[in-house]
């Protein structure tokens, strides 16, 4: 009888706290994991790659998944409208709408806008001679940089945060019962916070990725506003969540790794290379899943059609068959072959930017005379399909 692959929990605490030996213990079972119910996990690296770009799988999945995962309410629509659950053409269409607000040329020429946003906040904490990374850096440096971008006022920045925060859920694999009312209700805040947003850049054109979007409405009628509303929506999401939780592990990941650390101070060109380096140490985004459409073999199982394959972008930049030393930190890594902004049609439409954001911080930390160190109990966020973090506290003395 053949044996019954290894099961993964995702909700495992062991997973919630530090999910790479688990991963470990997944890749050592074999190729497939089971995963909740429907579910299929894929944990090896040659696995995720090939799997990210594999057109038999799509990302659009049926409405009674949304709904088992999320229960009954705004949270579902939203899902099945946005770019990143579409296939093409849907998915094509809107990607190629979107992509004049963050093509990687427009968004290398943001470096110095954002430098300047990283020197402004680092100041601020110098003077102080301390700073939680998350509260004063992590988190303000990405929204203020989305909100640039989309056009949201910064007197309404504080305000949204908490129901953005709240979004975050959605996206998980499955979301808790005593956790949906406030999904649903973040959904609903958000529609009506960018309808007025949208309703105000009516009057007034502007050169943001509303006004943008408004001017391709006019010559486009396929652009219909409640679609137009729910990728604002996500953009906004998409465009800090992932980045704030890259400048955190840059933080940690180089304070706590001092060897490392004094390699990007003598050799500050390596910047680049750290940031991917970060990317794949512990990518923001653990977990990314399709639907499968057309059936799938891996380790002489076939996956039907109807169900969802987990891939696990974690445990995928962690696999010692394609990563030399893949538990240690290496700023020099060189190739370094991640998966953490996925692949395929799908691969992130934000990389551009979450690559300029970590490299104006990483070199900061590069050539800053300021010494920073920690001060305290870094603690974790805990989630299913993120590695963040609530609290970093660091000190700051010169060098």
């Amino acid at each position: 009888m053949r044996r019954l692959p290894a099961k993964f929990d995702s909700r495992d605490p062991r997973v919630l706290a530090d999910p790479y030996p688990v991963y470990a213990e997944l890749r050592s079972e074999g190729r497939l994991a089971r995963g909740s119910a429907g579910q299929w996990v894929v944990s090896h690296h040659a696995d995720v790659f090939r799997l990210l770009k594999d057109r038999r799988l799509g990302h659009q999945y049926p409405a009674e998944f949304h709904e088992f995962s999320n229960g009954t309410g705004p949270a579902n629509d939203f899902l099945q409208r946005i770019v990143l659950d579409q296939d093409p053409p849907t998915h094509t269409f809107w990607r190629r709408v979107m992509q004049h607000s963050f093509s990687p040329s427009l968004m290398r020429r943001l470096y110095d806008y954002v430098a300047g946003q990283v020197d402004k906040l680092m100041s601020e904490a110098v003077a102080r001679g301390r700073m939680d990374v998350v509260d004063d850096l992590a988190f303000p440096l990405p929204v203020t940089v989305v909100c640039e971008l989309i056009g949201i006022p910064e007197v309404d920045r504080e305000a949204v945060r908490p129901y953005a925060v709240e979004l975050a859920k959605a996206f998980a694999l499955y979301v808790p019962p005593e956790e949906r009312e406030g999904v649903h209700a973040a959904v609903s805040w958000l529609r009506d916070y960018i309808k007025t947003l949208i309703d105000e850049h009516a009057l007034r054109p502007s050169d943001d990725l509303i006004g943008n979007l408004l001017a391709m409405q006019r010559e486009t009628p396929e652009l219909d506003m409640e679609t137009l509303i729910d990728n604002v929506v996500f953009l906004f999401f998409a465009g800090f969540e992932t980045t704030t939780n890259l400048i955190s592990t840059i933080w940690t990941a180089l304070l706590g790794n001092p060897g490392q650390y004094r390699l990007l101070r003598a050799r500050p060109e390596l910047a680049a290379s750290a940031v991917e380096e970060m990317l794949r140490y512990d990518a923001p985004i653990q977990a990314t899943a399709r639907y499968v459409k057309e059936p799938v073999d891996i380790e002489g199982r076939t996956v039907r059609p109807g169900r969802i394959l987990v891939l696990l972008l974690g445990a995928a930049n962690r696999d010692p068959a394609r990563f030399d030393r893949p538990d240690e930190v290496d700023i020099a890594r060189d190739p370094n072959p991640h998966v953490s902004f996925g692949g395929g049609p799908h691969h992130c439409l934000g990389a551009a930017l979450a690559q300029v954001e970590g490299r104006a911080v990483v070199d900061w930390l590069a050539h800053s005379d300021e010494m920073p160190q920690l001060a305290g109990e870094i603690v974790r966020r805990p989630s299913v399909s993120f590695r963040g973090y609530r609290e970093i506290p660091v000190s700051l003395r010169g060098g």
